[in-house]
């Protein structure tokens, strides 16, 4: 029974995973063109808004999603998930009316908080989104929660290549008119309406279905409905939006620091502009511990919630030492090859310090994923909220601090650092189950061994291959090719001979059986 249940939750995580990767390559790609048609001030402009409509996006895909799936798998009838499905829209559109009329209201202050005025009108282009978030929520939270990860991986995709194509027009034509930046901003924000609105017609038969029904309207039911949604789910939730929350500190504080150091304010935005080139790689490194983590919720609450503790355990410690891995070594990959990945992408090695040291966010992102997933399916949830405020209070305090000594590079010291306290906090207070959640087979001295042979192997041929053959735009974008394959090749042959994953552990990753079969010692 067990492994049928990780079997179809490993086809939901491949299928996710899967689309999620796709929709990340597009978020990735579009950056490029745009960072390279309207420069690095034009990025700055773009990103100083984004983490508004990144926190929207966090909402309606991932974070009121796994909450919802978790109520939804919580409910043995039909009727009663269509009934709960029902009270959670009319509780999620109160709240998308609320975030719409605060951000129209409130872009002029916003803006102004962020140092820069003309900012507002990117504020108000995004906040429409907000509107249709709640149909998005609770569609695909409602399908994830009886295990169907098809209507949220299709509408992801969607939701994503609008958007990116929007925004990809709209930097051409402000490129060849010569908009102003601000404006042509304006217009990139909207694709996330256009997108939104895309994605929300893999739900339409399921909103005809659900809006005509007959549900029983109780207020006790939907107060109580409504005291777990915005404490339980909105405290988890804006966990998931950690990463978003991050960068929207950023927007507030790294520029008016850099200016304190003494950057006029030009230099300040084309240098926050450097510093965002990080965030499409981080959210590249953090796909699977992301689909990975939607889909296990509502199976780790079926097993907790039969008293199946053994069966529990086994799944937590399966998935997170997975994750460990692949972030581990995505994180690591992406740091050692940092220099070429920038060069590769954007034209130039500048910044390539501050982006390495980002780049070990996805490792320390991941575990707090994890983690904050066991805690969800086990009820608990004031540990998620301590962690969350300590990782925004550490990021808050020291980013100012930091930037005005050590540049962007202090920026991505703060955020290391702060998940860094939000793993220890966590991890300080899980339930006895968190002894074990590696294991006992010296899982992190593997890991390591697996990582230093990846780092060194990687590094000689890059070395190599830019000092006697290549030199240019050219031998970054082959070092960067050949040391993504490279890398890969030399850290799987390494877990597989070092048994860094169980034969379960294999199997639960796309084509990860057959990998370790190949290259395990015989």
């Amino acid at each position: 029974m067990i492994n049928r249940q990780v079997n179809k939750m490993v086809k939901g995580t491949a299928i996710l995973t899967v689309a999620s990767l796709l929709a990340k390559i597009l978020s990735a790609f579009y950056r490029i063109p745009l960072e390279n048609l309207v420069g690095n001030t034009g990025f700055y402009i773009y990103q100083q808004v984004y983490p508004l409509y990144g926190v929207g996006m966090t909402f309606a895909l991932t974070g009121f999603p796994m909450y919802i799936s978790k109520i939804i798998a919580q409910q043995a009838k039909q009727q009663a998930k269509d009934q709960v499905a029902y009270e959670l829209l009319l509780l999620l559109s109160v709240l998308g009316v609320v975030a719409f009329t605060g951000l129209q209201i409130g872009a002029g202050w916003l803006s102004q908080a962020m140092g820069d005025g003309q900012l507002q009108v990117l504020i108000r282009s995004v906040s429409w989104m907000y509107l249709l978030m709640p149909f998005l929520a609770v569609g695909r939270g409602y399908h994830q929660g009886v295990f169907n990860m098809v209507p949220t991986a299709l509408s992801q995709l969607v939701e994503q290549s609008i958007r990116v194509a929007v925004i990809i027009i709209v930097a051409v034509l402000a490129v060849r008119m010569q908009w102003s930046l601000y404006y042509m901003g304006a217009w990139a924000m909207l694709g996330s309406t256009f997108g939104a609105i895309g994605a929300s017609f893999f739900f339409i038969l399921f909103y005809i279905k659900l809006l005509h029904g007959k549900h029983q309207f109780s207020w006790s039911e939907l107060k109580q409905l409504a005291i777990q949604l915005f404490s339980s789910g909105l405290t988890i939730c804006l966990f998931t939006a950690m990463m978003v929350l991050l960068q929207l500190i950023d927007s507030f504080t790294i520029k008016d620091a850099l200016q304190s150091s003494g950057y006029h304010a030009a230099e300040a935005k084309n240098l926050k502009g450097i510093y965002d080139r990080a965030q499409p790689l981080i959210q590249m490194g953090l796909v699977i511990s992301v689909s990975f983590s939607t889909t296990l919720l509502p199976l780790l609450t079926e097993k907790f919630m039969q008293h199946k503790i053994k069966e529990f355990k086994q799944i937590t410690q399966m998935i997170i030492r997975v994750c460990l891995g692949i972030s581990s070594a995505a994180g690591v990959g992406l740091v050692i090859l940092m220099p070429e990945i920038n060069t590769t992408l954007f034209g130039d090695a500048v910044g390539s310090g501050a982006l390495a040291i980002s780049m070990l966010a996805i490792i320390f992102a991941t575990l707090l994923t994890m983690y904050t997933s066991f805690l969800q399916s086990l009820d608990q949830y004031w540990q998620t909220f301590l962690a969350l405020i300590v990782i925004l209070l550490v990021k808050s305090i020291s980013n100012t601090f930091l930037v005005r000594h050590f540049g962007i590079t202090g920026a991505s010291i703060a955020t290391v650092v702060s998940l860094i306290a939000g793993c220890f906090v966590l991890r300080k207070t899980l339930p006895q189950m968190g002894n074990y959640l590696l294991g006992r087979d010296y899982f992190l001295l593997k890991l390591g061994l697996a990582l230093l042979s990846m780092t060194v192997i990687t590094r000689v041929y890059v070395e190599l291959l830019e000092r006697y053959i290549y030199t240019g735009r050219l031998a970054s974008t082959i070092a960067t090719g050949g040391g993504v394959l490279l890398g890969g090749i030399v850290f799987i042959i390494s877990a597989s001979r070092l048994k860094l994953f169980t034969p379960q552990e294999w199997a639960s990753i796309p084509g990860g059986a057959r990998i370790s079969k190949l290259f395990q010692r015989k």
